[in-house]
């Protein structure tokens, strides 16, 4: 299958760079051309618009950032739906807004297109290692056919439903991670607290009930101040404000995502939006 693939960045190279290994003929294109180098240099195509990226590709795969940018790749001039050819699945595999991924849904079947929606988790970790969870809206013949391609970067692929439901089952797993991820900085913060070796400390907890993927990976990156980011804090914010909005319009109370929403606008505002999500630790350490 002939793959088109838009955004290279922390997650998008290695999940490209899947598919490239695995022999699928691979167009790119990223606004920050120099991102693509490692991809060229192992035989994929480097385009400067998207239009020539994707003629003629029976699959075009989005990995961008905000849903502005899901939005202009997809419904601006010389965009996806206007650029590429009937009958090519179109997916995108970036967190974005539920609403506005069935408004590019309905677009894109009006032109032959077939949309699914299919955002992951597991960070540049699973992207890595090709161990994402894919979560995935949309028609279940459209999954089927695209089920091969996502065997390539993923391990827990799941069909969800219809358009919309990837993102929607991405908000409940950002939901879950808004608290685990507090719950982990507060136990650091306790122990250090307390004197304990935060090293045994974690060691010791993670094996029982208390254990998460967070945890495990991002409570000792917090103990060594290690921020390099696997997943940006600008990106969780986006991811949480989304969230925040759809629980909004079902008028639901979600106290702890509206918490960890604030605390993390609080670390952008001090010009920490390019961390990892476990420098939340530092708000912690300041008193916050």
């Amino acid at each position: 299958m002939k793959i088109a693939f838009i955004g290279i960045g922390v997650m998008g190279l290695p999940m490209a760079g899947h598919l490239l290994d695995a022999g699928h003929p691979l167009n790119v294109y990223t606004r920050s051309a120099h991102k693509a180098a490692p991809l060229l240099a192992r035989g994929a195509r480097v385009f400067e618009a998207i239009p020539p990226c994707v003629l003629g590709q029976e699959a075009i795969i989005t990995m961008v950032g905000f849903p502005r940018d899901v939005e202009e790749v997809y419904l601006g001039p010389g965009g996806i739906i206007e650029s590429a050819e009937p009958g090519a699945l179109v997916i995108d595999m970036t967190t974005t807004s539920p609403a506005l991924w069935q408004r590019i849904a309905k677009a894109a079947r009006e032109k032959g297109l077939r949309p699914l929606d299919a955002p992951v988790s597991g960070g540049d970790t699973g992207a890595r290692a090709a161990s994402l969870a894919i979560m995935v809206g949309g028609e279940a013949r459209d999954f089927e056919a695209a089920l091969p391609l996502f065997e390539k970067m993923g391990k827990n692929i799941i069909h969800e439903g219809p358009d919309g439901a990837g993102q929607h089952t991405k908000m409940a797993n950002q939901i879950a991670i808004a608290g685990a991820i507090t719950g982990v900085a507060e136990a650091v913060r306790y122990g250090e607290a307390a004197g304990l070796d935060l090293e045994k400390m974690l060691a010791t907890i993670a094996t029982g009930a208390a254990g998460s993927w967070q945890m495990s990976n991002n409570g000792p990156k917090m103990v060594s101040g290690d921020y390099a980011p696997g997943f940006f804090i600008k990106h969780f914010i986006k991811d949480l404000r989304i969230a925040h909005e759809e629980g909004q319009a079902r008028q639901l109370q979600l106290p702890i995502l509206k918490e960890t929403l604030k605390r993390y606008e609080a670390l952008e505002e001090a010009g920490q939006g390019e961390l990892g999500t476990q420098a939340i630790i530092e708000g912690y350490r300041q008193g916050g």
